[in-house]
């Protein structure tokens, strides 16, 4: 079992940057690939970006790519997303989630969430 915890959310302004955590403790010892996940009211959970065990290769939605970093410190077990230039159509409950193997853009294929951490951008 691994357990995520997301830390860093709130309210910003258009422009503005946030910097999400997701430490993680249990069966860390394993191969993880991790992703962020977000998903807005009404809407369905759509995948953010994603890194690989050894933090080699990231992956990122279109709409995000080029402002957002995500990042890992395998030392510490923890995973970050870096999100600048921040848009109100960001807002959300942003996930941290976990699964052994390559990382994936399908959340269905991921085996460990954590609770997740509200991301709000005002105009």
């Amino acid at each position: 079992q691994v357990q995520l915890v997301e830390s860093g959310g709130g309210l910003v302004q258009a422009g503005g940057s946030l910097r999400l955590s997701c430490a993680a403790s249990g069966r860390t010892g394993s191969t993880y690939a991790m992703g962020w996940f977000r998903q807005a009211p009404g809407k369905e959970r759509e995948f953010v970006a994603a890194i690989t065990w050894s933090g080699g290769s990231t992956y990122y939605a279109d709409s995000v790519k080029g402002r957002f970093t995500i990042s890992r410190d395998n030392a510490k077990n923890t995973v970050s997303l870096q999100m600048n230039s921040l848009k109100p159509e960001d807002s959300a409950v942003y996930y941290c989630a976990a699964r052994s193997g390559y990382p994936s853009s399908i959340s269905s294929l991921y085996d460990y969430w954590g609770q997740g951490t509200q991301v709000t951008v005002s105009s």
